[in-house]
């Protein structure tokens, strides 16, 4: 019987391949999700003045504040050179405003009344002094450092670049991945239909997981169970490519080619077999310049499972991406024992109280897309253990 070694050991041999990291510079709109290469710095104090921060007015804070404050003059967002000479008067400034010199208080409009003098203070407004200003460097001083390298750029990141004026965003590259189908039994999507084959979805699937990751568009290659063929396309990939996964022909059917075209291309195997549920024929090889190799069962359950507890985790790694604890969630019902590490599919749902719940919703088969398609994500069972209602386990999302 094949020798399987466990989820832990197999993790383990994925993350721990050497890999070449390289980076490459974008336009800014163009590196949502991307990870940055080097640090960046503030271009200069933020806020970069002393910033008002209500509608309103600006004026000197007296103990006791004049019965009328006569209008001196307007600020506007944007613009600049107002002064405040007199104590007895204001000038009018709108939010995002440059403090006019000479002004250390700001009065919304809602705390005055206005009159045919200027302004009068409402009855319940109190100004105080430093009130409605956002002082200069108040958020972060000048050649601070505002975003550290290794971070993914999501809508905060992308202000911060934007406030700075980083317009050429310098990034770790994406990984090149194929992914690679086999099997003379699928169709595509488009084909007609064919009384004894299926469509192909996994590798469609699978493409779904990299691009929700920011990992990039993939090449999908759709490949019969010809071994010669299978051997030159899988050779031309490696020399293109820093990532191939694979799906279908792992297991050890008379047709399941996989494994020996990939050694005889240079494809180093690390692991074959991996004690869990679904996934179990799962291979992981390196090929001669580093290429990480990832060859899946071909059903989606098995395939979409093994993408994400490996396949997704390793890529993002790779390129520096700091790997965060999975969620904790607990089941609303029981799971038996089993001698395998079992990976099931789950739907979450939220009580009453707030607290989310995964509910077991296993596919009747490895090929039940349609009950698939209802889950949220799976959680992972160590091998040997029966967990009750309420058991915390680890969530992997699709």
């Amino acid at each position: 019987m094949q020798s399987l070694i466990s989820v832990d050991e197999a993790t383990h041999a994925v993350h721990a391949q050497p890999r070449v990291r390289t980076n490459e510079s974008v336009p800014l709109p163009e590196a949502v999700g991307r990870v940055l290469a080097d640090e960046v710095m503030a271009e200069r104090a933020h806020p970069p003045f002393d910033r008002v921060t209500m509608d309103g007015i600006a004026t000197r804070w007296l103990p006791v504040m004049p019965a009328v404050l006569r209008v001196a003059g307007a600020q506007t967002a944007g613009g600049y050179g107002q002064a405040l000479r007199e104590a007895d008067t204001c000038i009018e400034v709108a939010s995002g405003a440059l403090l006019p010199e000479g002004c250390d208080c700001v009065i919304p409009i809602e705390h005055l009344v206005r009159n045919a003098q200027g302004y009068s203070l409402a009855p319940a407004a109190s100004p105080s002094r430093g009130q409605f200003i956002h002082r200069q460097g108040a958020d972060c001083p000048a050649d601070a450092v505002v975003l550290e390298a290794g971070v993914r750029i999501g809508p905060p990141q992308m202000a911060v670049l934007a406030a700075n004026g980083v317009a050429t965003v310098k990034t770790v590259r994406l990984p090149i991945v194929a992914i690679v189908t086999t099997g003379d039994a699928l169709l595509d999507v488009a084909a007609p239909l064919h009384p004894a084959r299926i469509r192909r979805c996994s590798d469609l699937a699978m493409m779904a997981a990299l691009q929700e990751a920011g990992l990039g568009l993939p090449t999908l290659q759709p490949l019969s169970d010809d071994p010669d063929v299978l051997g030159a396309t899988l050779s031309r990939l490696l020399q293109s490519h820093d990532v191939l996964v694979l799906s279908g022909g792992v297991t050890l059917g008379q047709r399941d080619y996989l494994p020996t075209t990939l050694e005889s291309v240079g494809v180093r195997c690390v692991f074959q077999g991996v004690a869990q549920q679904p996934g179990r024929a799962m291979w992981f090889g390196v090929g001669p310049n580093a290429q990480r190799v990832f060859a899946l069962p071909g059903n989606p359950y098995s395939a979409l499972v093994c993408m994400a507890r490996y396949v997704r985790p390793a890529l993002l790694s790779g390129m520096g991406v700091s790997v965060v604890a999975c969620e904790q969630v607990r089941l609303a019902a029981a799971v038996p024992a089993h001698v395998l590490t079992q990976f099931v599919a789950v739907r979450l749902r939220r009580e009453p109280g707030g607290e989310v719940l995964a509910q077991p919703l296993p596919p009747r088969s490895n090929a039940d897309v349609t009950t698939l398609a209802a889950t949220d994500g799976f959680v992972e069972v160590p091998a040997g253990l029966a967990c009750e209602v309420g058991h915390a386990l680890p969530l992997y999302r699709w």
